[in-house]
């Protein structure tokens, strides 16, 4: 399999083959899978529906009957794991969407034209990054409101920053290049050297930093739902884990186990994920 990706002569089969050759870089990309499937099957009504149904007894433990046990009303803790990774994955997607887009737009219009563009959008990176993450991320959602809506406004405009900053440079670097230089002699315009010539050797920067906006897109929801600003009435991990402060005074752990082990496996999956992806993209780490 990994000697027939590599024998094809497609960028983007060779850059699976080298992941596939790291057995954590496979694993990481078979949880990530996982994690999606249960998202798309779970969006669909097709697992975990009855989330809010009382199945059991208040705090059962952990059995054969309730893998996860249950929860203070009776709920399946397994269901709501479930529909936790829903919300965790679809929050994820669309703020790294969202603020790869952003970012990608601003950084390579202040690298390409400099100037005044270039001074401006500086000064609002470095505006936003100046006030800590946690302090914007919840006065943003006070503003606009609790809620999914407010989640990905939030969480929008506060991690588009790192994708900038690194943009920016290298569009700066590579419209000094030959190959910009040439085309700029052939008659291409401003857009066209922009979007078909320089992004395209700066997607690997994009893609790796998709995946860390993901990530932190999933512990920011976590803990903002930990602090009851953030998904409402719907299971969410960082819910689950609030609940858990009075249950563990019970003696009940498992709420507090299964949400936090789900959060923990697809956050670890996506660190090394993004390091197997930078160190396949990169040219400068591919061969070392």
């Amino acid at each position: 399999m990994i000697s027939y990706l590599n024998a094809v002569q497609s960028p983007w089969a060779r850059t699976l083959g080298r992941i596939l050759q790291s057995k954590r870089a496979t694993v990481a990309l078979g949880v990530v899978f996982a994690y999606t499937l249960v998202a798309v099957l779970t969006r669909m009504g097709w697992m975990a529906e009855d989330w809010s149904t009382e199945v059991g007894v208040p705090y059962e433990a952990p059995s054969a009957a309730h893998w996860f046990g249950t929860d203070v009303l009776g709920r399946s803790v397994w269901s709501k794991v479930l529909k936790g990774t829903e919300v965790a994955m679809s929050i994820g997607l669309v703020v790294a969407l969202i603020s790869v887009i952003i970012g990608t737009l601003l950084g390579a219009t202040a690298g390409y034209f400099g100037g005044w563009v270039d001074e401006l959008v500086v000064w609002m990176y470095t505006a936003v990054a100046s006030v800590p993450s946690i302090m914007l991320l919840i006065s943003i959602t006070l503003v606009i409101g609790k809620g999914d809506l407010g989640l990905y406004i939030s969480l929008a405009l506060t991690s588009w920053v790192e994708v900038c900053r690194l943009i920016r440079g290298e569009v700066k670097k590579h419209k000094e290049q030959e190959y910009v230089q040439a085309v700029t002699a052939l008659g291409a315009g401003h857009m066209r050297k922009l979007f078909l010539h320089i992004l395209p050797n700066v997607v690997h920067i994009l893609i790796v930093r998709f995946s860390l906006t993901f990530q932190y897109a999933i512990k920011a929801e976590v803990i903002l739902s930990y602090l009851g600003i953030g998904v409402q009435n719907k299971p969410s991990w960082g819910i689950m884990i609030d609940d858990a402060k009075v249950e563990l005074m019970r003696g009940v752990w498992w709420q507090l186990t299964f949400a936090t082990a789900a959060m923990f496996c697809i956050v670890l999956a996506f660190n090394v994920l993004g390091d197997a992806l930078r160190d396949a993209l990169d040219p400068k780490l591919r061969d070392k």
